[in-house]
């Protein structure tokens, strides 16, 4: 079966976690080298492949003597600073000794949330494609302040997935896959291989806790494989230190817990919209608004906006949301704060006598809207 699913996959990302090529002293290299043999086993079969690697971090906390998780930014910057050299440079050795190269590609949010540098960075990775190099990617953490990280590297590995348009992205983890409770907790647990959708249930047995090395548990896994599965993409987690796995899993083995790609994607801009543009504000509307977009596929004219919060420029994403707050959309707005509210709650044909001007009839144009109902997109 799993050869059927996989038969379509010409480009994957590979998303590694600190705890599969880490240990609480530092980074493993012996096993980041077999990882990166394995990638170059992939190469070998003819399949484009993006690696998201996390480690630079515990890879060079050692040096400032920091035992554990570093506390704060600084820390974590330096580490950093001093980790990804050794990270890049034991995926050069080994994808050379395959005779392969690789180039670091460093992101930030800011780096996907503006239209022209998402553009940009895909572009990048594009032409790397073209000259069979290969991608490794990490958040770039010596710069990065906390209102523009991505949260963790499962969220970027989604985000990049979309941006290359991948057919999949495999997550690396300290576990076999996707468990019905906690087999740390429970050593009946068992694996489910086959995951159809991720719903509420399925988000509340993936809860696990933080740990030392690593930014986030199952849970934030099932928050990127409901991401990818939007833009068509199924996400396979498996154990990243079983050896040779990718090349296992590419030879038709069951391994791990798949996630089957949604039937309704979301276009590459709608998603975009929903996960790498960073909403500033909240547009609050009112029930008869609210079921013109959810109901009907309507635009947001003016007349349906009650309340704003935040602030905005035209041209930034917002959380369109209900009259208690609660999230159920985000767009792309045409107007300002100060621009919208002289005109909420009046009707399109008056934006001018109100403004002097008119930029569009809508306030959020529905090929700029993206429904997102349960508000879960954003990793806060």
């Amino acid at each position: 079966m799993r050869n059927a699913l996989f038969a379509h996959v010409k480009r994957v990302v590979v998303k590694i976690g600190s705890r599969v090529i880490s240990t609480d002293e530092g980074l493993d290299e012996a096993r980041l080298a077999a990882i990166a043999a394995d990638v170059c086993g992939l190469l070998n079969r003819g399949l484009e492949v993006v690696v998201v690697s996390s480690g630079a971090v515990a890879a060079g906390k050692g040096q400032l003597g920091i035992s554990g998780r570093p506390q704060t930014i600084p820390q974590k910057q330096a580490a950093a600073a001093i980790g990804q050299t050794r990270i890049i440079r034991e995926y050069k050795e080994t994808f050379q000794s395959h005779n392969y190269n690789v180039a670091q590609v460093l992101l930030t949010r800011d780096d996907l949330s503006n239209r022209r540098r998402y553009l940009n960075a895909r572009n990048t990775m594009m032409t790397l494609f073209e000259y069979g190099v290969t991608p490794i990617v990490n958040e770039n953490d010596t710069v990065v302040v906390e209102e523009i990280r991505f949260g963790d590297n499962d969220n970027l590995s989604a985000l990049v997935t979309s941006l290359v348009e991948a057919d999949m992205l495999i997550i690396l983890s300290d576990v076999d896959g996707f468990y019905d409770s906690n087999p740390a907790e429970n050593p009946q647990a068992q694996l489910i291989p086959i995951v159809e959708r991720v719903t509420p249930k399925i988000e509340e047995m993936g809860r696990s806790s933080v740990g030392t090395l690593g930014t986030g548990g199952m849970v934030t896994k099932l928050k990127a494989a409901k991401k990818a599965s939007l833009t068509g993409v199924g996400t396979l987690i498996v154990n990243g230190r079983s050896p040779k796995i990718l090349s296992r899993i590419f030879s038709g083995e069951d391994v791990g817990t798949y996630f089957l790609p949604a039937q309704s994607k979301l276009t590459a801009k709608k998603h975009w919209i929903a996960f790498s543009k960073k909403p500033r504000g909240k547009l609050l509307i009112d029930a008869g608004g609210q079921q013109a977009l959810i109901k009907r596929g309507k635009s947001l004219l003016p007349s349906g906006i009650c309340g704003v919060e935040g602030g905005f420029e035209r041209g930034d994403a917002v959380r369109i949301c209900d009259l208690h707050g609660n999230e159920f959309a985000r767009g792309v707005v045409s107007y300002s704060l100060a621009e919208t509210l002289q005109i909420m709650g009046k009707q399109s044909n008056e934006i001018e006598t109100t403004l002097g001007y008119k930029y569009r009839d809508e306030v959020v144009c529905r090929d700029d809207l993206v429904l997102t109902i349960e508000g879960e997109e954003e990793d806060e």
